[in-house]
Protein backbone atom coordinates (compact mmCIF):
# COMPACT_ATOMS: atom_id res chain seq x y z
CA UNK A 1 0.00 0.00 0.00
CA UNK A 2 1.15 3.51 -1.19
CA UNK A 3 2.12 5.79 1.73
CA UNK A 4 3.88 9.24 1.83
CA UNK A 5 6.73 8.99 4.56
CA UNK A 6 7.39 11.99 7.13
CA UNK A 7 9.61 12.54 9.77
CA UNK A 8 7.33 13.61 12.60
CA UNK A 9 4.13 12.09 11.73
CA UNK A 10 3.29 9.00 11.05
CA UNK A 11 2.48 7.72 7.23
CA UNK A 12 -0.22 8.66 5.11
CA UNK A 13 -1.53 7.35 1.94
CA UNK A 14 -1.05 8.81 -1.43
CA UNK A 15 -5.09 9.68 -1.62
CA UNK A 16 -6.28 12.92 -3.15
CA UNK A 17 -6.63 15.46 0.04
CA UNK A 18 -10.40 15.20 -0.05
CA UNK A 19 -10.27 11.58 0.17
CA UNK A 20 -7.79 11.81 2.35
CA UNK A 21 -9.86 14.21 4.75
CA UNK A 22 -13.03 11.54 4.68
CA UNK A 23 -11.81 8.28 4.24
CA UNK A 24 -7.82 8.60 5.35
CA UNK A 25 -8.19 7.32 9.01
CA UNK A 26 -9.03 3.68 7.64
CA UNK A 27 -5.60 2.98 7.12
CA UNK A 28 -4.39 3.43 10.64
CA UNK A 29 -6.85 0.67 11.70
CA UNK A 30 -5.83 -3.49 11.92
CA UNK A 31 -7.68 -4.75 8.77
CA UNK A 32 -6.01 -2.59 6.76
CA UNK A 33 -2.06 -3.42 8.06
CA UNK A 34 -3.31 -7.30 7.72
CA UNK A 35 -4.30 -6.44 3.82
CA UNK A 36 -1.05 -4.76 3.29
CA UNK A 37 0.89 -7.39 4.94
CA UNK A 38 -0.71 -10.42 2.60
CA UNK A 39 -0.76 -8.12 -0.47
CA UNK A 40 3.20 -8.13 0.21
CA UNK A 41 3.26 -11.38 1.23
CA UNK A 42 1.56 -12.54 -2.41
CA UNK A 43 3.46 -10.56 -4.64
CA UNK A 44 6.81 -11.66 -2.80
CA UNK A 45 5.27 -15.51 -3.54
CA UNK A 46 5.37 -14.10 -7.11
CA UNK A 47 1.66 -13.45 -7.78
CA UNK A 48 0.90 -10.82 -10.31
CA UNK A 49 -1.74 -7.75 -9.12
CA UNK A 50 -3.75 -6.34 -11.17
CA UNK A 51 -4.39 -3.21 -11.63
CA UNK A 52 -0.28 -1.64 -10.76
CA UNK A 53 -0.01 -0.79 -7.22
CA UNK A 54 0.12 3.35 -8.94
CA UNK A 55 -3.85 2.88 -9.52
CA UNK A 56 -5.23 1.36 -6.90
CA UNK A 57 -7.21 4.42 -6.06
CA UNK A 58 -7.25 6.22 -9.48
CA UNK A 59 -11.13 6.54 -8.85
CA UNK A 60 -10.50 8.14 -6.17
CA UNK A 61 -8.10 10.78 -7.38
CA UNK A 62 -10.30 11.68 -10.66
CA UNK A 63 -13.69 12.17 -8.83
CA UNK A 64 -13.09 13.75 -5.78
CA UNK A 65 -15.63 13.76 -3.14
CA UNK A 66 -16.94 16.99 -3.37
CA UNK A 67 -17.80 16.32 -7.47
CA UNK A 68 -19.32 12.84 -7.00
CA UNK A 69 -22.38 13.31 -8.77
CA UNK A 70 -23.01 9.20 -9.82
CA UNK A 71 -21.56 6.07 -8.36
CA UNK A 72 -20.95 2.93 -10.64
CA UNK A 73 -20.43 -0.02 -8.50
CA UNK A 74 -18.17 -2.88 -9.48
CA UNK A 75 -16.58 -6.10 -7.71
CA UNK A 76 -13.28 -6.74 -8.87
CA UNK A 77 -10.73 -5.36 -11.32
CA UNK A 78 -10.45 -7.32 -14.90
CA UNK A 79 -7.86 -9.83 -14.07
CA UNK A 80 -6.46 -9.91 -18.11
CA UNK A 81 -2.76 -8.44 -18.50
CA UNK A 82 -3.25 -4.71 -19.34
CA UNK A 83 -6.89 -4.26 -18.64
CA UNK A 84 -7.54 -2.65 -15.38
CA UNK A 85 -6.55 0.61 -14.46
CA UNK A 86 -8.67 1.32 -11.42
CA UNK A 87 -12.02 2.13 -12.83
CA UNK A 88 -14.90 -0.45 -12.43
CA UNK A 89 -15.70 -1.40 -16.02
CA UNK A 90 -12.85 0.86 -17.59
CA UNK A 91 -10.32 -1.01 -19.62
CA UNK A 92 -6.64 1.13 -20.79
CA UNK A 93 -6.80 2.65 -23.85
CA UNK A 94 -5.97 0.17 -26.88
CA UNK A 95 -7.28 -3.12 -24.72
CA UNK A 96 -11.11 -4.36 -26.18
CA UNK A 97 -14.68 -3.26 -24.56
CA UNK A 98 -14.82 -6.39 -22.55
CA UNK A 99 -18.60 -8.18 -22.94
CA UNK A 100 -19.85 -6.37 -19.80
CA UNK A 101 -19.21 -3.00 -20.82
CA UNK A 102 -19.93 -3.92 -24.39
CA UNK A 103 -23.78 -4.35 -22.62
CA UNK A 104 -23.25 -1.25 -20.89
CA UNK A 105 -22.36 0.46 -24.56
CA UNK A 106 -25.63 -1.42 -26.02
CA UNK A 107 -27.95 0.02 -22.94
CA UNK A 108 -26.37 3.32 -23.65
CA UNK A 109 -27.46 2.92 -27.03
CA UNK A 110 -31.10 2.21 -26.41
CA UNK A 111 -31.28 5.04 -23.52
CA UNK A 112 -29.62 7.54 -24.60
CA UNK A 113 -28.97 6.80 -28.45
CA UNK A 114 -25.55 7.57 -28.15
CA UNK A 115 -23.11 5.11 -30.48
CA UNK A 116 -20.73 2.86 -28.76
CA UNK A 117 -17.70 4.20 -28.82
CA UNK A 118 -14.60 2.23 -30.28
CA UNK A 119 -12.70 1.85 -27.26
CA UNK A 120 -13.51 1.04 -23.22
CA UNK A 121 -11.84 4.01 -21.06
CA UNK A 122 -14.27 5.56 -18.92
CA UNK A 123 -11.97 7.85 -17.55
CA UNK A 124 -14.63 10.76 -19.34
CA UNK A 125 -16.92 9.97 -16.92
CA UNK A 126 -14.77 10.04 -13.65
CA UNK A 127 -13.80 13.63 -14.47
CA UNK A 128 -17.45 14.57 -14.29
CA UNK A 129 -17.86 13.04 -11.03
CA UNK A 130 -18.93 9.38 -11.83
CA UNK A 131 -17.13 7.67 -9.03
CA UNK A 132 -16.28 4.31 -11.16
CA UNK A 133 -15.55 2.30 -7.79
CA UNK A 134 -14.77 -1.80 -7.16
CA UNK A 135 -15.80 -3.15 -4.06
CA UNK A 136 -12.26 -4.49 -4.34
CA UNK A 137 -9.25 -3.05 -5.74
CA UNK A 138 -6.78 -5.44 -6.93
CA UNK A 139 -6.78 -9.28 -8.03
CA UNK A 140 -4.26 -11.68 -9.05
CA UNK A 141 -3.94 -12.39 -13.05
CA UNK A 142 -6.44 -14.74 -14.04
CA UNK A 143 -7.96 -15.54 -10.79
CA UNK A 144 -11.21 -13.57 -10.40
CA UNK A 145 -12.31 -12.95 -7.12
CA UNK A 146 -8.95 -13.91 -5.90
CA UNK A 147 -8.61 -10.67 -3.47
CA UNK A 148 -12.16 -10.63 -2.57
CA UNK A 149 -12.36 -11.02 1.77
CA UNK A 150 -9.12 -9.81 2.22
CA UNK A 151 -10.11 -6.26 3.63
CA UNK A 152 -10.75 -4.05 0.76
CA UNK A 153 -14.83 -4.50 1.09
CA UNK A 154 -14.16 -2.81 4.40
CA UNK A 155 -12.38 0.25 2.66
CA UNK A 156 -15.14 0.50 0.24
CA UNK A 157 -17.79 0.54 2.05
CA UNK A 158 -16.02 3.69 3.93
CA UNK A 159 -15.96 5.45 0.70
CA UNK A 160 -19.78 4.78 0.31
CA UNK A 161 -20.56 5.78 3.72
CA UNK A 162 -18.59 9.28 2.79
CA UNK A 163 -20.37 9.74 -0.17
CA UNK A 164 -23.50 9.06 1.43
CA UNK A 165 -23.08 11.50 3.86
CA UNK A 166 -22.51 14.09 1.78
CA UNK A 167 -25.57 17.33 1.63
CA UNK A 168 -25.10 17.20 -2.60
CA UNK A 169 -27.99 14.56 -3.65
CA UNK A 170 -25.83 11.67 -5.35
CA UNK A 171 -27.03 8.36 -7.71
CA UNK A 172 -25.78 5.30 -6.45
CA UNK A 173 -25.83 2.51 -9.91
CA UNK A 174 -26.37 -0.74 -8.44
CA UNK A 175 -26.05 -3.58 -11.00
CA UNK A 176 -26.09 -6.99 -9.69
CA UNK A 177 -26.60 -8.88 -6.63
CA UNK A 178 -23.47 -8.43 -5.49
CA UNK A 179 -23.99 -4.06 -5.18
CA UNK A 180 -27.16 -4.22 -4.75
CA UNK A 181 -25.94 -5.26 -0.87
CA UNK A 182 -25.11 -2.01 -0.64
CA UNK A 183 -28.66 -0.28 -0.68
CA UNK A 184 -28.64 -0.68 2.85
CA UNK A 185 -25.79 1.41 2.87
CA UNK A 186 -27.46 4.53 1.13
CA UNK A 187 -30.03 7.08 2.25
CA UNK A 188 -32.64 6.28 -0.46
CA UNK A 189 -34.67 8.88 -1.96
CA UNK A 190 -37.64 6.72 -1.86
CA UNK A 191 -37.29 6.34 1.81
CA UNK A 192 -37.30 9.81 2.52
CA UNK A 193 -33.34 10.52 1.98
CA UNK A 194 -31.18 12.33 -0.51
CA UNK A 195 -29.81 9.91 -3.01
CA UNK A 196 -30.97 7.63 -5.77
CA UNK A 197 -30.63 3.99 -6.20
CA UNK A 198 -30.68 2.69 -9.39
CA UNK A 199 -31.01 -1.07 -9.80
CA UNK A 200 -31.16 -3.87 -12.19
CA UNK A 201 -29.38 -6.80 -13.12
CA UNK A 202 -25.23 -7.04 -13.72
CA UNK A 203 -24.31 -6.23 -17.35
CA UNK A 204 -22.59 -9.39 -17.55
CA UNK A 205 -23.77 -11.38 -20.70
CA UNK A 206 -24.78 -14.22 -18.41
CA UNK A 207 -27.49 -11.94 -17.04
CA UNK A 208 -27.76 -8.62 -18.65
CA UNK A 209 -31.10 -10.14 -20.51
CA UNK A 210 -32.41 -10.69 -17.11
CA UNK A 211 -33.46 -6.91 -16.28
CA UNK A 212 -30.57 -4.66 -16.94
CA UNK A 213 -31.17 -4.12 -21.06
CA UNK A 214 -34.13 -1.72 -20.56
CA UNK A 215 -33.17 0.22 -17.27
CA UNK A 216 -32.51 3.16 -18.50
CA UNK A 217 -30.24 4.17 -15.98
CA UNK A 218 -28.29 6.82 -17.73
CA UNK A 219 -31.37 9.15 -18.68
CA UNK A 220 -32.96 8.13 -15.19
CA UNK A 221 -29.44 9.53 -13.18
CA UNK A 222 -29.27 12.75 -15.50
CA UNK A 223 -33.35 13.26 -14.85
CA UNK A 224 -32.56 13.41 -11.36
CA UNK A 225 -29.68 15.48 -11.33
CA UNK A 226 -31.54 18.08 -13.62
CA UNK A 227 -34.42 17.70 -10.90
CA UNK A 228 -31.97 18.67 -8.26
CA UNK A 229 -30.64 21.68 -10.09
CA UNK A 230 -27.37 19.85 -10.71
CA UNK A 231 -25.26 19.31 -14.09
CA UNK A 232 -26.13 15.66 -16.28
CA UNK A 233 -23.29 13.79 -16.85
CA UNK A 234 -22.27 13.83 -20.69
CA UNK A 235 -22.42 9.99 -21.24
CA UNK A 236 -20.86 10.46 -24.57
CA UNK A 237 -17.24 9.22 -24.87
CA UNK A 238 -14.84 10.92 -27.28
CA UNK A 239 -12.52 9.28 -28.99
CA UNK A 240 -9.04 8.81 -28.04
CA UNK A 241 -6.47 10.97 -28.68
CA UNK A 242 -3.56 9.13 -30.81
CA UNK A 243 -1.33 9.53 -27.46
CA UNK A 244 -3.41 7.75 -25.36
CA UNK A 245 -4.87 5.19 -27.66
CA UNK A 246 -0.98 4.31 -28.41
CA UNK A 247 -0.11 3.46 -24.42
Amino acid sequence: MATEAASSTPPQPRLEPGWLAAVGGEFGKPYMAELKAWLVAQKAGGARIFPKGADWFRALDLTPPDRVRVVILGQDPYHGPGQAHGLCFSVQPGVPPPPSLKNIYKEMKADLGIDPPRHGFLEHWARQGVLLLNTVLTVEMGQAASHRGKGWERFTDAIIAAVNAQATPTVFILWGAHAKTKAAMIDDVAKGGRHLILTSAHPSPLSAHNGFFGSGPFSRANKFLRDQGLDPIDWALPPLDPVSASQ
